[in-house]
């Protein structure tokens, strides 16, 4: 979990899933992580350490700069912790 005084780093993973038809059980197990950190990281309570948002970057074919972000990602729907 994200402890109060780290940063929160706003992420899309919960729109770029859905866009892709993907369950959180699904994407949890192409990522190799629970289904439960996943719905943490979704929610912007959990941040991702550098291999995992390799990972991430990967599996979606995205930059990282395009799946995660100090600033909020506006008004497109990316999430609850936009």
């Amino acid at each position: 979990m994200r402890k109060p005084s780290e940063p929160i780093i706003y992420n899309r993973m919960a729109a770029l899933r859905a866009e892709r038809g993907l369950s959180r059980q699904e994407l949890a197990q192409a990522l190799d992580i629970s289904y439960q950190d996943l719905g943490y990281l979704e929610l912007g309570a959990y941040n991702p350490d550098l291999d995992l948002a390799f990972r991430v970057s990967e599996y979606f074919g995205l930059p990282i700069e395009s799946i995660f972000s100090r600033q909020p990602f506006g008004e497109e729907g990316y999430g609850r912790n936009v």
